[in-house]
């Protein structure tokens, strides 16, 4: 059985130390610094990677920079930061094309630099796609700046995939704070912080009336779906009450349920799987592993094991994203 890896992580050099001269200092905010092996590993882009690849059974890894990235810079440094890490991966591509994909690296400081570095990535680098950091700075993607970029996705017909990030720091000091900086930091992200912030980001954009706008546009969420598939049936009676639910030209679970996709990011758990396949079906579930920061050893396994249909395992698998990304 082929599959298809679609949130699989790399770092460049440049972006890390960026990234690191900005955070410098603010222990508190980012206490959990990488370990030597995951730093590396994020690093390489080659002979490593496709040798972990071939181990655990991942034919194709779709490749996105980490968080934090460019998100967090000043625009002026983040434009060319981008485009760097972009090149850099399309070199990675040309070199292994049958075992690497891209999706852009965006410099969202910069909104009309972004839909212009995604025209350029998609068009003439081949890329299918772009990951999104979360929000940048106080806005998420149903900000009025953004409308550009989310107009080129739709007008290239490729997905952005919407990545956690680390909540602001006045919600992280209300709702995460009063223990110790790495149990802080560690509920805050991926202990709960994070997903509840993603799935958040998701609904603001079915609230805002995005996908009346852009109906084909198409959102990858990891995490089986950042928390939505649970509460999708509250949400949807209680929005559809309000004077924005009420003006929205589908009914508000539709939106979920055709305009997004979701994927594991390495939670290989059943229960959450098979929720998720109820709410959104077989043709809307993709794969991921979360490289590195999860082994892909639980990949293959994971599938061959999964109490469905041998077609839903190839479509998981496989084909739901040769079709959504045109492979």
């Amino acid at each position: 059985m082929k599959i298809i890896a679609l949130e699989e992580h790399f770092q460049t050099a440049a972006i890390k130390e960026a990234v690191e001269k900005q955070y410098s200092g603010q222990q508190a905010k980012f206490p959990l610094k990488l370990a030597d092996p995951l730093s590396r590993q994020l690093g390489d882009i080659g002979e490593e990677r496709l040798q972990n690849m071939d181990k655990t059974g991942i034919d194709v890894q779709f490749l996105s920079h980490t968080t934090p990235g460019p998100e967090t810079l000043p625009a002026a440094e983040a434009v060319p930061l981008a485009r760097d890490a972009n090149d850099q991966l399309a070199a990675a591509i040309k070199a292994h094309p049958e075992r690497f994909a891209g999706f852009a690296t965006l410099p969202t400081p910069d909104p009309e630099a972004s839909a212009q570095e995604l025209e350029r990535t998609v068009r003439l680098l081949g890329f299918k796609g772009a990951m999104i950091n979360g929000r940048t700075g106080t806005r998420f993607l149903d900000d009025p700046a953004y409308r550009q970029l989310l107009e080129t996705a739709a007008k290239l017909d490729v997905p952005l995939y919407i990545h956690p990030t680390v909540p602001s720091q006045a919600v992280q000091d209300a709702y995460y704070a009063g223990f110790d900086p790495v149990t802080n930091f560690a509920l805050a992200t991926g202990g709960w912080g994070w997903h509840m912030e993603t799935g958040i980001h998701a609904l603001r954009m079915i609230v805002a009336g995005v996908f009346d706008r852009f109906p084909g546009l198409q959102i990858i969420l990891g995490h089986w779906g950042e928390m939505i598939p649970f509460y999708l049936a509250r949400a949807t009676m209680v929005m559809e009450t309000t004077p924005a639910g009420k003006s929205l030209q589908r009914p508000f679970a539709d939106y979920f349920t055709q305009n997004f996709y979701a994927t594991p990011s390495g939670l290989f758990t059943v229960p959450q799987f098979l929720l998720t396949l109820q709410i959104m079906g077989a043709d809307r579930i993709m794969y991921s592993v979360d490289y590195p920061y999860r082994s892909g050893e639980q990949a293959r396994r994971f599938l061959e094991e999964a109490p469905i249909s041998p077609a839903d395992k190839e479509k998981i698998a496989h084909l739901n994203a040769e079709k959504l990304l045109k492979l």
